[in-house]
């Protein structure tokens, strides 16, 4: 792409010239269309050329290749491990990071769209997936956790965000409980990240110090909570990168738009990748692979806005599909945006 340029001379003229223009310090590649599911959240890299998503209106992980897009190579359904309510089975999975050997995986711990108590969405458990010779296989580890929005309702440090208030809100409404996102901390460490409340407009973390200690049927631990400065956006997901973590951002109700944020931990600023534009595009899972340090992959949750942003009934599975992009920096950006800076 070229700008046109003037230069103003000696006696008042000017000149116009074609310059290239700046190259963008983020790239952001085209879309691929994956099937079967439309729900895309929570989602793992397995390998260079694997990933392990969830589907928030099901209780499926499924295993895609990365290239070339399509079906699922694989699909595994954790409905009997998680001994859900078959009356009601959805547990509306919404995030998922890698911590040590194991992937957590998170529901959104929220009332449903009608503001009723779903207690099959109250779930945060782990699992391995061990590569085998014609794929993968995946291995729930441990119980699942049951008591995370009772720890989280019971600290006195929470209180100030009226998350008890909030809980029995359907998860859009301002100040309901909706989390959707999740990452490993290099301590061993989760964080839990909030869709909503953004209290005060800024983006709410809860660490959970003892998520191993959980999976045997210990009471989580929880730490200090984090609030951070997202534009007014809370957190639809976010992923360890390099020596701190990639958050994707977006409305805490159904209105808004989609940023990418970079933030080096603790009490550092987030950095929001400038050139990167999410039109139509429901950021909800960030994946990143260890061998792509400049690149990482997002997926869209294209289910009840379907693709072009557009509003369409529930497919058929064989009618599913959701999108992925890849982000792409260059040096200079990823130095930029893994300064620390308070």
């Amino acid at each position: 792409m070229q700008r046109w340029i003037s230069r103003l001379l000696a006696g008042g003229w000017a000149v116009w010239f074609f310059a290239p223009a700046p190259l963008a310090a983020a790239t952001v590649s085209t879309q691929s269309v994956y099937t079967s599911m439309c729900d895309a959240s929570g989602a793992v890299a397995l390998d260079a050329s694997h990933f392990a998503v969830a589907d928030d209106e099901a209780n499926v992980i499924r295993i895609y290749r990365t290239e070339p897009a399509g079906p699922p190579a694989q699909a595994f359904d954790l409905s009997d491990f998680l001994h859900v309510d078959p009356r009601k089975p959805e547990t509306d999975l919404e995030a998922a990071c890698w911590l040590g050997d194991k992937v957590f995986w998170i529901g959104s711990h929220g009332r449903n769209r009608a503001g009723k108590f779903r207690p099959n969405r109250d779930f945060l458990f782990a699992t391995s997936f061990r590569k085998t010779a014609s794929g993968f296989q995946l291995v729930p580890e441990g119980q699942p956790y049951h008591h995370l929005l009772d720890d989280l309702l019971r600290d006195p440090r929470l209180q100030p965000f009226q998350l008890a208030e909030g809980s029995e809100r359907a998860p859009k409404l301002p100040g309901a409980v909706n989390i959707e996102g999740l990452a490993g901390t290099p301590d061993g460490h989760l964080l839990i990240g909030f869709r909503n409340p953004v209290p005060a407009g800024r983006a709410l973390l809860v660490p959970l110090l003892n998520p191993t200690d959980i999976l045997a049927g210990a009471g989580a631990q929880l730490g200090d909570p984090l609030l951070l400065d997202l534009g007014g956006r809370g957190v639809r997901d976010i992923a360890r990168w390099r020596d701190g973590y990639l958050i994707a951002a977006g409305p805490a109700g159904s209105v808004g738009d989609f940023v990418v944020y970079a933030w080096a931990g603790g009490a550092a600023k987030p950095r929001r990748i400038k050139d990167v534009r999410l039109k139509h595009f429901h950021a909800e899972a960030i994946i990143v692979y260890p061998d792509r340090p400049r690149s990482f992959q997002l997926l869209s949750d294209d289910g009840r806005h379907g693709i072009g942003g557009q509003p369409r009934p529930k497919l058929d599975p064989d009618q599913q599909r959701f999108r992925s992009l890849w982000i792409g920096l260059d040096a200079a950006e990823v130095r930029k945006l893994t300064r620390v800076t308070p």
